[in-house]
């Protein structure tokens, strides 16, 4: 259960990067997806590597899990507790780590067992969280409005499915957005980020 986690540069909850980056990436995801999965283990370091450590993007992870099964703030998913476990993970500086081992250990099936309350403890002890902390946060429904509101978001934004990407950026003071939809390689990413940084404002 464990995962070994590279250290991230400029981590701050959710948020990876430069925060005055030119361009902002949002990924709407989902911890029981494995396309999220497939973009969080190939994709996303090389991102890091090229874009994110070198202060072009400012990459934000939001969850988008109760989009899948057309959940409008009904019943509860083990997406929805998933993201809320990743938020209190954040709460002691550990939301990266959350995020890798959730996606780790994910049996790829939704809604059948992968993110128990009972698997999601054992998680984030695996990542050595306080865990009077992380299950007072976790029991406390803490970040469930963070986590509708992850949703309205993604919703807003036209999501097609999980992963959903919304990059913005400025040019001469004015927001431009464009969206990227599925696990794409790093090639479709390169392209983007480059043509948005000739002409973003800096």
């Amino acid at each position: 259960m464990p995962v070994d986690v590279a250290p991230k540069a400029q981590a701050n909850d959710n948020t990876l990067g430069d925060p005055n980056a030119p361009i902002q990436i949002v990924e709407y995801s989902d911890f029981q997806c494995p396309f999220c999965e497939r973009f969080a283990t190939t994709t996303e370091p090389l991102l890091e590597e090229y874009f994110i450590n070198t202060g072009k993007v400012l990459f934000t992870y939001r969850s988008a899990g109760n989009w899948v099964s057309g959940n409008l703030g009904g019943v509860r998913t083990e997406s929805q507790d998933a993201a809320a476990a990743a938020y209190c993970a954040g709460d002691q500086g550990k939301f990266w780590e959350m995020h890798a081992a959730l996606f780790a250990n994910n049996r790829d099936v939704e809604d059948q067992g992968s993110f128990t309350d009972r698997r999601l403890a054992a998680i984030a002890e695996s990542i050595s969280l306080d865990m009077t902390a992380f299950n007072d946060c976790y029991s406390s429904g803490k970040f469930a409005d963070r986590v509708q509101q992850d949703f309205d978001d993604a919703t807003a934004a036209g999501i097609q499915g999980t992963p959903y990407f919304v990059m913005t950026y400025k040019v001469n003071g004015e927001v431009k957005t464009e969206t990227i939809d599925g696990a794409q390689p790093i090639d479709v990413f390169q392209q983007k980020i480059e043509a948005a940084l000739q002409i973003a404002d800096k």
